[in-house]
């Protein structure tokens, strides 16, 4: 993650996410900064993809909620997501950005 709008994002220490793919159905995990642990499942339609997810909070708790992201590719070819997302509870809307990372 480069980039939120709901909390600050930690350079040092970044929310990493992991996602996987099958026919349209997408999955998968992410930790780091804020959250001990997270897990999303979801679809991807083009460029869009909608999921759900839910992870529990260093500070303690859980947090879950929805999002819609967009995919794109940026200019050296990695790609990243605009995702528009939700708490369950708050109405507030929140923007974050994730960058693929060369490996």
């Amino acid at each position: 993650m480069v980039s939120s709008t709901a909390s600050a994002v930690d350079p040092d220490s970044p929310t990493e996410f992991e996602y996987w793919e099958s026919d349209g159905l997408v999955w998968g995990s992410y930790t780091g900064d804020t959250v001990i642990q997270g897990r999303f499942v979801g679809t991807r339609e083009g460029e869009q993809v909608l999921i759900s997810y839910v992870h529990a909070l260093k500070a303690g708790g859980t947090a879950a909620g929805r999002s819609s992201s967009r995919v794109e590719t940026g200019e050296d070819g990695l790609l990243r997501l605009v995702e528009e997302f939700s708490f369950d509870g708050d109405d507030t809307p929140h923007v974050s950005v994730c960058a693929e990372v060369a490996g």
